[in-house]
């Protein structure tokens, strides 16, 4: 809920409420640096193909742990701004008719979140720990090599941020269909 006050008989959020949105944003931003980390390795790598006939080592293994670090790293902002893919067509005909059921139904969605997301976090835990126990790289060894646990951490965070995020939503759904707070917010 808003508090505080604001332009345009708008209510600033709490400080909590806007430092975790800054935090999750930064995560996002650092996402889309990432991406252009992965454009430039891939673009090197086909110049290297091109000119010596032959791949970069590490790009493929690197290219792959940093795709999926990059979704993990902006979904927490996909879910705050609710862009994450679902049956927004369905929400839309059940808030014109009941807006408290529509909030009550995405709160249920929410909580899946939740579990979907808690559930990779808790997976990926059990990955990271080994990585980091074994010391677990990728790469070519006498070539070039690289830990693997930096990008499970990330992936982590990520994941974990991300069912927080579908935390707060299920709360103010859940609170939306109680009554208790305005459908908008």
């Amino acid at each position: 809920m808003n508090r505080g006050g604001g332009a345009g008989g708008r209510r600033r959020p709490p400080a909590l409420a806007r430092l975790w949105g800054r935090a999750v944003d930064g995560l996002a931003a650092l996402g889309t640096v990432m991406i252009l980390v992965l454009m430039a390795m891939i673009a090197c790598d086909v110049v290297a193909r091109n000119l010596m006939g032959a791949s970069l080592p590490l790009i493929s293994e690197l290219g792959a742990l940093t795709l999926v670090m990059i979704v993990y790293l902006q979904l927490g902002t996909t879910i705050r701004n609710n862009r994450l893919a679902r049956t927004d067509f369905f929400f839309a005909l059940m808030d014109g008719r009941s807006p408290r059921l529509s909030a009550f139904v995405s709160g249920f969605w929410d909580l899946f979140g939740i579990a979907v997301c808690a559930g990779i976090a808790w997976s990926t835990w059990g990955i990271l720990a080994k990585d980091f126990g074994h010391g677990e790289y990728i790469g070519v060894t006498g070539v070039v090599t690289l830990q693997t646990w930096p990008f499970r951490a990330l992936i982590l965070l990520g994941a974990a941020v991300a069912a927080a995020q579908f935390a707060i939503q299920a709360a103010r759904s859940f609170a939306t269909a109680a009554g208790r707070q305005e459908t908008g917010t």
